[in-house]
């Protein structure tokens, strides 16, 4: 598996090396590039590691051989907050190699919709049986949450 992953951060590196421009700073350049930063956080996400202090912990242990620096987890989370256009940059770009990125039909959601009476609290007054007015009479009680069109 560490062959698997090291090819797979090899890639992802080259990517978003390839396709996010680095910020451009005063002084000194930093020890951790945006490049390598980004591969990391994005190596966080797809691990499935929720927490910083874990993932740093995996990746001194298991990845410290791919890059030349690898931060503690206090300026980790501050060079990844910090670095909120670059993450929407590769995020666009990742999701603009999807094959269906190009698609002309965009599924939205595809939560069917239950036709459920509407909740009425047990002490309302039923409407539709004792219509008072002829506009009261014309009112009708609804069938569900998404009417109809379900």
């Amino acid at each position: 598996m560490t062959t698997n992953l090291d090819a797979l951060l090899a890639a992802l590196y080259v990517f978003i090396d390839d396709h996010v421009a680095p910020c451009r700073r005063i002084g000194r350049p930093p020890k951790l590039t945006d490049a390598e930063l980004l591969c990391l956080a994005v190596a966080q996400v797809l691990l499935g590691f929720p927490s910083a202090r874990h993932w740093i912990r995996f990746a001194h242990a298991r990845l410290g051989h791919l890059f030349r620096y690898l931060p503690q987890q206090s300026a980790y989370n501050k060079r990844l907050n910090a670095a909120g256009p670059l993450i929407s940059q590769v995020i666009e770009a990742l999701a603009r190699q999807v094959p269906t990125w190009h698609d002309d039909l965009r599924l939205i959601d595809s939560t069917p919709c239950p036709a459920l009476p509407p909740a009425r609290p047990p002490n309302a007054p039923n409407w539709q049986a004792m219509p008072d007015t002829a506009s009261a009479a014309a009112i009708p009680v609804s069938s569900g949450a998404c009417g109809s069109t379900c």
